[in-house]
């Protein structure tokens, strides 16, 4: 079999078993749309691997808690994953993805886009002030 890279990228999705974590056609068709609004436009090289298998190995890593260097080799190299991780972090794509499927899903239950209330635990609240110059010990 030749290397990941150099497949197709739904091709190379279609050759390998689907994990648990993976994500379904309805949620791809969710998601899609705001990962290629925040893809970078212009000359460059294109980009040889498809951005679904690269949510795909995130959830992964996130659902099995595993190590970079024990992500299966069915996905993605781990550097190339690691790569749109920390550019989609920096970037503040993961975030504005986040932001906008809880105002899609707030809307669709009939509530403000934005929350109005917070909830804060006393463990929060406790550490704030105390972590500035002495720790906190619960035991005293």
């Amino acid at each position: 079999m030749a290397r990941y890279q150099r497949l197709i990228p739904e091709a190379a999705a279609a050759r390998r078993a689907a994990y648990p974590s993976d994500l379904t056609d309805a949620q791809w068709a969710l998601l899609e749309p705001l990962l290629r609004e925040h893809e970078p436009s212009g000359p460059g090289r294109p980009a040889t691997v498809a951005l679904r298998e690269i949510v795909n190995a995130l959830l992964y890593l996130k659902q099995t808690g595993c190590p970079w260097r024990y992500l299966p080799h069915d996905f993605p190299p781990r550097s190339t994953v690691h790569y749109y991780f920390v550019k989609w972090t920096a970037d503040g794509t993961l975030e504005a993805v986040v932001h906008r499927l809880r105002e899609a899903s707030r809307r669709r239950l009939g509530r403000d886009e934005q929350p109005t209330a917070g909830i804060i635990d006393s463990q929060t609240v406790k550490t704030a002030d105390a972590s500035v110059a002495v720790g906190w010990d619960g035991g005293k």
